[in-house]
């Protein structure tokens, strides 16, 4: 995970938060020029369902490519998720794995935000981890044609990463350090506008289609954020990450049941 610089007052530029976006949610060799500060942490979630949509991208035209080259559906698929797990470095799913460690192995909050500590993974993350991947597995290979695979790549990738979002913006920072500390909550207006990027970029893509999906991801989502109240206090890093897989599997299954 990226680690930032004590927060500096620094003049920003209208590029920076979107590269700072960028370069939190992926692991692509480019250069920061500045200094973050919690404001510009804040404002780098806006841009996070455009970098989602386009690790989404990446991840369809991996797939087209491995089915141009002969790839049988199933190949085309693991390669595709291997891809982009190298993109992002497994950025999220190490969160979905922390919290299900937490939650299960946990009788306490303070023992379970402990345990969401601990870099080695249990049963439960292990478990969450073959669950969330093997879903989307089975997801690409039934949606089969490169254009549509594409197609809910794109749109889930910008939809589960607004969905970090809302949670980053409704839920109080569980920690007094952390990710969750060090970024802020976010406001009204950085969810708002997350929200609408990710609607935008779906009914472009998706059209109405896209609606049932997008609806279910939100309610597992919130449930996700009515749990990590509860037994957390608040949100984290990893129940930011938690959020994007259950968001993008939900998205994903809705869209192959065509629900």
């Amino acid at each position: 995970m990226l680690q930032f610089p004590s927060p500096q007052p620094l003049a920003a530029t209208w590029w920076h938060p979107p590269l700072a976006a960028l370069l939190f949610l992926t692991r692509l060799p480019l250069p920061l020029p500045a200094t973050l500060t919690i404001t510009w942490t804040s404002a780098m979630m806006v841009w996070f369902p455009l970098v989602g949509a386009g690790i989404g991208l990446g991840g369809g035209v991996v797939f087209a490519i491995g089915l141009w080259l002969g790839l049988p559906c199933p190949l085309a698929a693991t390669v595709t998720l291997a891809a982009m797990l190298l993109l992002t470095g497994g950025l999220h799913e190490d969160g979905l794995a922390d919290l299900a460690d937490g939650l299960g192995g946990g009788g306490t909050r303070e023992r379970k935000l402990e345990i969401m500590r601990d870099s080695r993974i249990g049963s439960y993350g292990a478990l969450a981890l073959i669950i969330a991947l093997l879903t989307r597995y089975q997801s690409l290979t039934a949606l089969a044609d490169p254009l549509r695979v594409t197609a809910v790549l794109v749109v889930s990738g910008a939809v589960s990463r607004a969905a970090m979002v809302v949670l980053a913006g409704w839920l109080p920072p569980a920690r007094s350090d952390g990710l969750g500390r060090s970024h802020g909550q976010a406001s009204g207006t950085v969810v708002l506008a997350a929200v609408a990027f990710a609607s935008v970029i779906g009914e472009v893509i998706l059209g109405s289609t896209m609606v049932v999906p997008a609806l279910v991801c939100t309610l597992a989502v919130l449930i996700l954020g009515l749990i990590a109240r509860c037994h957390l206090g608040g949100q984290t890093g990893d129940v930011l990450g938690a959020g994007q897989q259950i968001g993008e599997v939900v998205f994903m299954l809705a869209a192959v049941a065509k629900i």
